[in-house]
């Protein structure tokens, strides 16, 4: 099956990437805790909201929230779980400026792209959620048409640090992870807080089709996979939901990645004749 996945030719990304993805995926803690704490992360998130809307305070400062993951992060992450999860939010913000770039929005580039595993620090996670809903705000009356030129700038993924010389007590897989790192969350943020970044994948669908738009490529669309934005509900899987939004972020960036050298390329033939 492995073998199978990493050869797909239909998958957009790097092979050395998607040999991550797939490592990942296959380590033991996948295998055996992910069920677990799958099931422990939506029945302790159920019991938090309940208990949230009897007593509606900030239970955890935001503080407290990012050094608990990044402490998690580094004692008990395998280092490319978390370099997967530091990629994401460069990806994302690459996402989103190429958007800010090609369209008429007025609006700041987005600064959100941390290198280092401490980078997910400083309410990263809440400035990552609220960075999609001021683009789409933005864009608000705003006609989206394919610019003459395509600015394909500034797609590139730096070198990202996730600390594989630090000892770790486990090394667990991403999507365990992130059902552990979501109890903290719950209890960090206020009700709506957490229904807001929750919604905000919501808009993944939204975010393929402005690409498909400004790139007017029908690619991007065939990644849609029906969540309507319309549709307010919170009570999910979120690390589930979580994990599709980053592959989803993964195969838009990797396609623009792709027109990005397919452009040069025809721009050094016309040169060239």
């Amino acid at each position: 099956m492995w073998s199978a996945v990493n050869a797909d030719p239909s998958v957009p990304l790097d092979r050395a990437l998607v040999r991550q993805i797939t490592d990942d995926q296959q380590r033991l803690s996948r295998r055996w805790l992910y069920p677990i704490a799958r099931i422990f992360s939506r029945v302790a998130v159920a019991l938090i909201s309940v208990t949230k809307r009897v007593l509606p305070f900030r239970w955890m400062p935001l503080s407290m929230m990012d050094w608990l993951c990044v402490w998690f992060l580094r004692r008990f992450v395998s280092p490319d779980a978390v370099e997967l999860l530091v990629r994401h939010f460069v990806v994302e913000t690459n996402l989103v400026n190429f958007i800010i770039r090609n369209s008429s929005v007025v609006m700041e580039p987005v600064t959100l792209r941390p290198t280092t595993l401490a980078g997910l620090g400083d309410q990263a996670v809440v400035e990552h959620d609220v960075n999609i809903y001021d683009v789409l705000i933005a864009l608000d009356s705003v006609e989206l048409v394919r610019p003459a030129t395509i600015d394909f700038a500034e797609l590139d993924v730096p070198p990202l640090d996730a600390e594989p010389q630090r000892r770790r007590l486990m090394r667990l897989d991403i999507q365990t992870a992130l059902c552990l790192m979501n109890v903290p969350f719950s209890m960090a943020l206020t009700l709506e807080e957490y229904r807001r970044a929750v919604h905000s994948m919501r808009f993944d669908d939204s975010l393929l089709e402005i690409l498909a738009t400004v790139c007017d490529d029908q690619t991007f669309r065939q990644w849609k996979t029906g969540g309507f934005s319309l549709w307010m509900d919170s009570n999910v899987d979120v690390p589930q939901l979580v994990y599709r939004h980053a592959l989803l972020c993964e195969y838009a960036h990797a396609h623009l990645v792709k027109l990005s050298l397919s452009g040069a390329a025809n721009d050094a033939k016309i040169e060239a004749t």
